[in-house]
């Protein structure tokens, strides 16, 4: 069968592999009264995001904000493990198809000489076991690195149960590696992928790759740095709280180090035994999704945030906000004197915004949130919660409907 054929039909269900995506449509236009303009479809570009698409190409954002299109796509469509959830599931009726390690590696090389693609994240369902898989996988990263010197980025899944030493082989060639939890504990994964082994075959191997990280010279891995990590939750597919999943992603993040978890809304897929149970809220999608990035980047813990007596996060509210609105109404921060991870706790401020607020405040005191704006940082949602030399600023509170 031709190989772009192949492409296409496992491209049908790659959007439920989430790999650095981004949307790259344009920010609407807005007009001077506030309303949004529509922007005019360009015949020409959106025929040719849908060829992309068709073929499982996607577009990427790398660290520093670097857009790039990439190729998300299996070795093999084929699977023997039977995750409830999975669209590749053993048994399930489904046409499968399956690469060859030199197919693979060729048919990037066609799409990135043509300049179609410059990235590929690689995965593979699970035929003659785990270590084989991996073994296959990580012979198409080795054609890809050493026959056709390609020097782009590859994401690299990692199988359940991988070894020790396939492990370290691909992080000699890699960029970033995955391994997928799925599920926050052994627990829960037994309801959603009941041949998978929660500590053995998934956590374990993010414990491994993070003590190679710490314990090795970086540059034995791929162009002199070891790969960042990334993991995987199926949110909503069987019972699962935002404790559970959240108590599970600041482990991974502040002590594995992983780079970023991925929460994918659970969406019931025909002929697998969750076919009937209902679709997740995406809303808790972003929920989980703000507060991974408070517990990476911004130093909060679990204990701060806002849950509710079952152990969920509230849809209808900003994490970082609920969090204000308790501790901050009265004890609002003082700009000029606080340290960066205290103005990081202020709804509107970020990262790059308190280092600027700190350097700001070398050449002279903040008094007016007019300050704050000739800075380039807005103001609507940090003004209740500072002083500014002692003061509150004024402020309008937003309407209640």
């Amino acid at each position: 069968m031709d190989t772009f054929i192949k492409l296409q039909d496992i491209a049908l269900n790659m959007h439920l592999e989430p790999a650095e995506e981004t949307n790259i449509n344009p920010a609407p236009e807005v007009a001077p009264c506030g309303q949004v303009v529509p922007a005019a479809p360009n015949k020409g570009q959106r025929s040719t995001q849908a060829k992309q698409e068709a073929l499982g190409i996607s577009h990427a954002v790398m660290p520093g904000g670097k857009t790039m299109p990439m190729l998300k796509t299996l070795l093999t469509s084929a699977c023997e493990r039977d995750c409830y959830y999975c669209p590749f599931r053993a048994g399930r009726n489904y046409r499968r198809h399956t690469f060859q390690p030199e197919e693979m590696a060729k048919a990037f090389m066609q799409m990135y000489r043509a300049g179609m693609v410059e990235g590929l994240f690689l995965s593979s369902g699970i035929i003659k076991g785990s270590v084989a898989t991996q073994d296959r996988l990580l012979e198409t990263a080795e054609i890809l690195r050493r026959k056709y010197q390609f020097k782009g980025y590859l994401h690299l899944k990692v199988m359940p149960g991988a070894e020790e030493a396939q492990l370290r082989h691909a992080m000699t060639l890699a960029s970033r590696l995955s391994v997928n939890l799925e599920a926050p504990n052994d627990k829960r994964l037994a309801l959603l992928a009941p041949r998978k082994e929660f500590f053995r075959e998934l956590l374990r191997p993010l414990q491994l790759i993070e003590q190679i990280r710490q314990n090795e010279p970086a540059h034995l891995g791929w162009n002199g740095r070891w790969p960042s990590t990334v993991t995987q939750f199926v949110v909503g597919a069987v019972g699962e709280t935002d404790v559970e999943i959240l108590s599970t992603t600041a482990y991974l993040t502040q002590q594995l180090h992983i780079q970023r978890a991925y929460f994918s809304p659970f969406s019931p897929l025909e002929n697998t035994p969750l076919e009937n149970h209902p679709a997740e809220n995406p809303t808790r999608k972003v929920r989980l999704y703000q507060v991974s990035f408070l517990f990476r980047d911004y130093g909060f813990d679990l204990e701060d945030m806002p849950f509710d007596q079952q152990g969920n996060l509230p849809l209808d509210i900003d994490p970082k906000l609920a969090w204000a609105q308790a501790n901050l109404q009265h004890s609002p921060v003082e700009l000029n004197r606080a340290e960066p991870e205290e103005l990081l706790r202020v709804p509107g401020i970020g990262p790059k915004s308190s280092q600027t607020i700190v350097q700001a405040r070398r050449h002279g005191r903040l008094q007016e949130l007019n300050h704050l704006r000739q800075l380039g940082i807005a103001t609507k949602r940090l003004a209740p919660y500072v002083l500014l030399d002692g003061k509150r600023p004024s402020f309008q509170l937003p309407l209640k409907i």
